[in-house]
C-alpha cells in the first residue's frame, strides 16, 4: 500500500495537487486502501471509492481540471480490464436497437423530481449557450433559452413547418419551437418518464412526444435536430443513424446535430461513467462523424462552444446542491455522492478541454448560394 501511495503522489507532482493538502482541490483520504484500489481499478476505483466515502475533495471540479490538464491519463498505462472493456464494446455493439431503451432505466427514468430540481425551467438537459453575440446569459434559464433559439435560427424554422427532435427529452426544444416559431414539432424519446412529463407540459401546443427508437421513423420533416442524444448511438451505428436522418429529411431541409465530442476516436467510454451514469454511451470524434455523413450530407457549419458546458454543469451542480434537501428522501447518500462526482468531474473535463461541444449543421445537397453562419 505504501508503494501505491508513493506512485500516486509521484504522478501528482507538477499538478499543484497535494494529497491531504490545504487547498480546496486537494483530496482528503479517509481510507488508506484508496491507493491500492485506484492503482488496481483506475477511474472506476477512483469514482467508486469516492461514492463509498473513502476520500473527499471540497472542489472536485478543480481537482479534475488539474488532473486532466496535466494529462495524467496518458502517464498511466491502460490496464487489461479497460482494454477488455473496449474490445467487448467493439464486439457487442452496445448502441444496437435491442439495448436502446436501457439508458432510460439507469438514467432518464430515475426520477423527474431530480431533474426538475437540477435543470432550467424548460428541463433542457444539454449544454446552454452562455456567450452569444447578443450578450452573456445571466443565469441557466437565459443560457438555455439562448441555446434553443440558436438551434431554431440555425435551421431556419418557418411557421407551420414540421420539425423532428431525435432524443427530445422532456420536450424543451419542441415546446420552444412551437411556442416561439409556430412549428409543428415531434419529439421521440426512449424514456417513459420524459414522455409523460412532456405531454403535460406542452399539452396546449402543436407538439407530440412519442416513445420510439430513431430507427423506426418513416415520415418526412422540413427540419431535424438531435440535441444530446448522439452520445448514446454508438460508433457502429453512426452511419445507420445518418441514413435514417437522410431518408427522413426533406431535400431542402437542414439537420442540426448537437453532441459532446471527443478529441480522439474511441470505441468505448470511461468505465465509471459507463457503469453508473450513461450505460452503452460513446462520445464521437470528428473523424467518426465525418465518416458517418460522407456521401449523405454537405457539412454547412461546425460550431464548438464547449467552454459553455463547464458553466452549464456548474449551474446544474449548484441547483442540485441547493435543492437536495427537497428531494433527498427519494435517494440515498451514495447517490448524492455519485451525482456530485458525475457533475463536477464532467465540468473539470470540459474546463480542461478534454471534451468538446459541437453543433453541426448538415444539408442534403448544399444550401443554394451558401449557408449563412449564425452564432
Amino acid at each position: 500500500m505504501k508503494k501505491e501511495k508513493q506512485i500516486i503522489e509521484s504522478l501528482l507532482v507538477g499538478t499543484g495537487i497535494t494529497i491531504n493538502g490545504t487547498n480546496p482541490y486537494d483530496p482528503q483520504i479517509h481510507n488508506e486502501n484508496f491507493y491500492n484500489r485506484v492503482m488496481k481499478e483506475g477511474s472506476l476505483g477512483l469514482g467508486e471509492s469516492y461514492m463509498d466515502g473513502w476520500w473527499d475533495c471540497k472542489n472536485l471540479d478543480q481537482f479534475f481540471h488539474k488532473v486532466l490538464e496535466a494529462e495524467l491519463d496518458k502517464k498511466i498505462k491502460k490496464n487489461w480490464d479497460v482494454l477488455f472493456k473496449l474490445a467487448w464494446n467493439y464486439v457487442l455493439n452496445p448502441g444496437r436497437k435491442s439495448k436502446a431503451f436501457e439508458i432510460r432505466e439507469k438514467h432518464y427514468d430515475i426520477g423527474n423530481d431530480l431533474y426538475c430540481a437540477m435543470l432550467d425551467k424548460r428541463l433542457t438537459y444539454t449544454c446552454g449557450y452562455w456567450n452569444s453575440p447578443s450578450g452573456e446569459a445571466k443565469n441557466l434559464n437565459e443560457a438555455q433559452e439562448a441555446k434553443l433559439d440558436l438551434v431554431c435560427k440555425k435551421i431556419g424554422i418557418k411557421p407551420g413547418q414540421k420539425v423532428l427532435d431525435i432524443g427530445s427529452g422532456w420536450g424543451s426544444f419542441i415546446g420552444y419551437a412551437s411556442e416561439k416559431y409556430s412549428a409543428h414539432a415531434l419529439g421521440i424519446t426512449v424514456s417513459k418518464e420524459q414522455k409523460e412529463l412532456a405531454d403535460k407540459l406542452y399539452k396546449n401546443l402543436s407538439v407530440e412526444t412519442r416513445l420510439q427508437d430513431y430507427r423506426d421513423m418513416n415520415e418526412k420533416f422540413d427540419h431535424i435536430v438531435s440535441l444530446g442524444m448522439f452520445e448514446h448511438v454508438g460508433y457502429k451505428n453512426y452511419r445507420a443513424f445518418m441514413k435514417v436522418v437522410h431518408s427522413t429529411l426533406k431535400d431542402n431541409g437542414l439537420f442540426l446535430l448537437h453532441t459532446i465530442g471527443s478529441n480522439l476516436s474511441m470505441r468505448g467510454t470511461d468505465p465509471w461513467i459507463e457503469k453508473y451514469i450513461f450505460p452503452n454511451s460513446m462520445i464521437p470524434s470528428i473523424k467518426q462523424i465525418g465518416k458517418s455523413i460522407e456521401g449523405l450530407f454537405v457539412m454547412e457549419d461546425w460550431h464548438n462552444f464547449s467552454a459553455d458546458y463547464d458553466k452549464t454543469l456548474m449551474a446544474w451542480h449548484k441547483n442540485f446542491e441547493n435543492n437536495w434537501d427537497k428531494i433527498k428522501s427519494n435517494y440515498d447518500e451514495k447517490f448524492y455522492r455519485m451525482w456530485r462526482y458525475y457533475l463536477l468531474s464532467c465540468a473539470g473535463s470540459f474546463r480542461a478541454r478534454k471534451n468538446q461541444l459541437w453543433q453541426i449543421v448538415l444539408s442534403k445537397k448544399g444550401v443554394p448560394g451558401g449557408y449563412k453562419l449564425i452564432r
